[in-house]
């Protein structure tokens, strides 16, 4: 796992049609997407409740594409084991959501999948510097994490781009991801900044034609559609 010479796109569930799952699946793989990101959220770290281990077990059923579980819940550790056992390629806590990131990181790379920590707006990069080296992926949330269909944070960028400035001083190979607003018309922007994967939700669901959005999102302008 490291940087990557192309942009990941991960289109989120949580803005596909919960009664159209299978069908949201199959949107994701025609479109040429890379994976897929499935939102946990229990109500009590974000305002929103959305689903659990279950989706991400049915979702396993029917893809081979990697599946990216961004855990915004109190107290991830407690539930690792669960998404693992559900498929999980990815697993993202949050690094205000537990004490203990470390110790709950060491948990998923004990398990053989892909560890992440994100972090909400309004927490500093910095709160990632320590743990840097541990990280096969690092999650910059451009919105307030806990409801679908938010207008990117500006100042966000610039978070990113101090964390691909952390990564090289670290000298890892951690993928830094966006979530968060991204859509057609601030792909570049966030891309330029230094993200290796762009999580999209609402630009892609609601697009006529999810695979010109995709291409879009990804800069691949050479594609034809």
């Amino acid at each position: 796992m490291g940087t990557h010479s192309r942009t990941i796109i991960a289109p989120s569930l949580l803005a596909a049609n919960f009664c159209r799952v299978g069908e949201a699946v199959k949107t994701i793989e025609d479109s040429g997407a890379d994976w897929i990101h499935l939102d946990i959220m229990d109500g009590s770290f974000v305002p929103n409740i959305t689903f659990g281990k279950k989706m991400v077990a049915d979702v396993s059923s029917i893809t081979k594409l990697p599946l990216d579980v961004h855990l915004m819940i109190r107290n991830p550790e407690h539930h690792i084991r669960d998404f693992v056992d559900a498929g999980a390629t990815y697993i993202t806590l949050h690094v205000e959501a537990t004490v203990h990131a470390h110790r709950a990181l060491m948990l998923i790379h004990d398990a053989g999948i892909g560890a992440g920590l994100a972090i909400v707006p309004s927490t500093p990069v910095s709160a990632l510097e320590e743990i840097m080296p541990e990280l096969d992926m690092a999650l910059v949330m451009t919105v307030n994490p806990g409801f679908g269909g938010q207008t990117l944070i500006p100042f966000c960028l610039d978070k990113i781009q101090r964390l691909k400035d952390l990564r090289s001083h670290k000298g890892t190979s951690t993928l830094i991801s966006v979530d968060g607003g991204i859509n057609a018309q601030n792909a570049a922007a966030v891309r330029a900044s230094g993200a290796d994967i762009l999580v999209c939700g609402s630009a892609f669901f609601n697009a006529e034609n999810p695979v010109a959005e995709l291409n879009l999102l990804r800069g691949d302008t050479q594609k034809t559609v």
